[in-house]
């Protein structure tokens, strides 16, 4: 009996001394973002014509603080809405640089892109006919938001305590490539890491996978977290204490199928929780080691439209390319026409283990794919939907193909148009950046 409890002694000290040697830290925190106040409109769809009726479950913003044993942080918020905006992200680093001296290369935003949360203004405003009050309204719950986003981090940050940090990957077959053509791209990789207390117990899961979260519909009118929403639940549920925060991938062309019941997400949400819980059960690599963190921004250009196409657009019969037609001419009008649109690129390094690469907007699969292919050789997870959502992110390939993805989306954006051919190498070329300042230089590339 004595020599029992002295192997847990020991076990108990080394693990400990482990956390303690390593000098990492996490802290966790959350907020509820479902609005408080009604009506709720819901985003993603543009045929709702009507706010939502009631809940599902919650919707959240979670925060995962990370801090080296030299001091560094690095912050993580992922957020169960469609997509967040430049003034929300801007506003919310402000406020974590003034009170936690969070750099902006610090802070990483995600949104699930669920379609079953609430309108984040603008983002795809043109969807939206709101009466003066109604917009109050919204702006209101951005507010909401950003306050409620800044309460996770601030949680974070006061929780902060030793860690182990270990990393592995799982896989997930129920997303399918949405544009259906002969051999479209996959990726059903399920990234995870775990975050344990120095004495093994779980205090969190981040978890990866590319798949939009449009599992319910249009006629849906209950705000939930589609299947990534009920895929936290699941594990929290078998993890009491530890919190579930989900990273969206690289999805823009990525659906569940099939689709349109509560039934189907939270079937899926079921699959994913399965997959985190198999990569758990098994042997993870240990995250450890210097923070590295980089943020640049580039600017995605627009092919040319003539004004004559949006002069015939705003006098037409199609509602949503009248309200895209009137804010292209009226940029235009105040000297500010829409040509480019900027567009921030993250990395994230965490000694030598791990490296995560954030990208903005609705980006395609082709981009994940292209870039773990490049840096084969490191342990990657690869985002969309990071920091702002302005628009779909096409690559070459889908440019060429055209489609919703290249094309039609934009009118939902307000965007002017398609993107030049250019776009593919631009978004890359600023990943390259990235990637050079935290350490990472490709195994092969060429455009």
């Amino acid at each position: 009996m004595q020599r029992t409890l002295f192997i847990m002694a020991c076990i108990c000290f080394a693990a400990c001394g482990a956390a303690a040697a390593s000098g990492m830290k996490v802290g966790i925190g959350r907020a509820v973002i479902t609005p408080d106040t009604q009506p709720v409109w819901l985003a993603g769809y543009a045929a709702r014509t009507v706010p939502a009726t009631g809940m599902l479950h919650h919707i959240w913003a979670k925060a995962l603080v990370i801090e080296d044993g030299e001091g560094q942080r690095a912050v993580i918020i992922t957020t169960d809405v469609l997509g967040l905006t430049r003034e929300l992200t801007t506003t919310v680093c402000a406020e974590l640089k003034a009170k936690h001296g969070l750099a902006r290369q610090d802070i990483f935003f995600n949104a699930s892109h669920t379609h079953s949360g609430p309108v984040v203004w603008p983002s795809l405003s043109v969807c939206c006919a709101f009466t003066p009050q109604e917009l109050q309204h919204v702006v209101a719950q951005n507010r909401m938001l950003s306050e409620r986003m800044m309460m996770a981090v601030d949680h974070a940050v006061a929780t902060l305590a030793p860690a182990e940090i270990s990393l592995g990957f799982g896989t997930a077959g129920f997303a399918i490539n949405r544009r259906k053509r002969d051999a479209a791209p996959v990726d059903h990789t399920v990234p995870v890491l775990r975050v344990s207390a120095p004495d093994g117990t779980l205090r969190a899961i981040l978890f990866n996978y590319a798949c939009h979260c449009t599992t319910l519909q249009g006629n849906n009118l209950l705000i939930n977290g589609d299947y990534a929403g009920f895929a936290m639940l699941e594990l929290e549920r078998a993890h009491p204490g530890a919190a579930a925060l989900f990273v969206q991938g690289c999805a823009g062309d990525q659906g569940p199928e099939p689709r349109g019941t509560v039934a189907h997400a939270a079937a899926y949400g079921k699959a994913l929780a399965e997959a985190v819980e198999h990569v758990l059960t098994q042997e993870m690599k240990s995250v450890e080691g210097a923070l590295r963190t980089a943020f640049t921004e580039t600017n995605l250009a627009f092919r040319p439209v003539g004004l004559d196409v949006f002069r015939a657009e705003l006098t037409g019969n199609d509602r949503f390319r009248q309200r895209r037609a009137e804010r292209i001419l009226y940029a235009y009008n105040v000297g500010s026409p829409t040509t480019d649109l900027p567009y921030p690129v993250q990395a994230l390094r965490i000694g030598k283990t791990a490296t995560f690469i954030f990208l903005s907007g609705e980006v395609v699969v082709d981009y994940a794919l292209r870039i773990k292919r490049d840096y084969s050789g490191e342990n990657l997870l690869v985002a969309g939907y990071c920091n702002e959502v302005q628009s779909y992110i096409p690559s070459l390939r889908v440019l060429q193909e055209g489609g919703y993805e290249a094309d039609d989306s934009m009118i939902y954006y307000g965007q002017p148009g398609p993107f030049t051919d250019a776009v593919e190498v631009s978004v890359l070329d600023a990943v390259a950046t990235v990637c050079r300042q935290i350490g990472l230089t490709p195994a092969s590339r060429g455009h």
